[in-house]
């Protein structure tokens, strides 16, 4: 589904990606893991064409989206939903309207037919009924909730996590992990997942691919990963087990 070769990314002297290969498959979970400030949000946004390289190619379903130009890069990003870290939602709208956002921005739906919509997507993350509820009300782990029904809400193929789990509380991320978890299987989208823990990696992921020092260092399923001889690894889990 998503090819990445010989990605790099410098911000003034700063290199960040330094040659990032990964393939991504198709209908799976992959998460991408390293510690905090590696470049593991850099590479997302040239996923979805938010950033553009220095140099290398990154291609969704064949197609090169280094080369797109302004427009054909806003439609191939319809492709896409993203569940921000923290959520990010609009702090001036209510839940319903959050959700909406996206159909009322991409698509010519009247409003009673978005609000089915939206009361469907609720109810599969376990919302129902919480339409006219403000941010303000909310969890943290409701807020990503939301989020994510506001990923969904344009029924795309791929969608992308940012630190889904970040500053939840243990039984709060394991519930978020779960959501995702069932959320996948049920849909069998292609998910892409950055964190920094490898609890919630091992938990979601199909795929684990760490990226260290601007480059993916180890790649495999979970099992695999667990048994990897790499140092960076070794060293990275042994230091989240303490």
């Amino acid at each position: 589904m998503i090819k990445i070769r010989g990605l790099h990314k410098s911000f003034g002297a700063v290199k960040v990606l330094n040659g990032v290969d990964l393939h991504i498959p198709y209908g799976k979970t992959t998460v991408i893991l390293g510690r905090s400030g590696v470049g593991k949000s850099v590479l997302l946004k040239h996923i979805i064409g938010l950033i553009r390289p220095d140099k290398g190619k990154v291609w969704i379903d064949g197609e090169d989206i280094t080369r797109l130009g302004d427009k054909d890069l806003n439609e191939m990003r319809k492709r896409f939903g993203m569940l921000f870290q923290e959520a990010a939602l609009f702090d001036s709208m209510n839940v319903g309207a959050n959700v909406a956002f996206p159909l009322r921005e991409h698509t010519n739906l009247n409003d009673k037919d978005i609000m089915g919509i939206v009361a469907q997507k609720l109810e599969q993350v376990g919302l129902t009924g919480l339409e006219e509820k403000m941010p303000a009300e909310l969890s943290g782990g409701m807020k990503r909730r939301v989020g994510l029904a506001r990923a969904l809400v344009l029924d795309p193929e791929i969608v992308l996590f940012d630190e889904p789990t970040a500053g939840l509380d243990p039984p709060m991320a394991e519930a978020i992990e779960e959501l995702i978890l069932e959320t996948q299987q049920r849909l069998g989208k292609t998910f892409v997942v950055i964190t920094h823990s490898i609890r919630t990696a091992f938990h979601i992921g199909n795929q684990i691919a760490m990226l260290h020092e601007g480059k993916i260092v180890e790649e495999g399923t979970p099992r695999a990963f667990r048994r990897s001889s790499n140092p960076v690894v070794q060293t990275f889990m042994a230091r989240e087990e303490r």
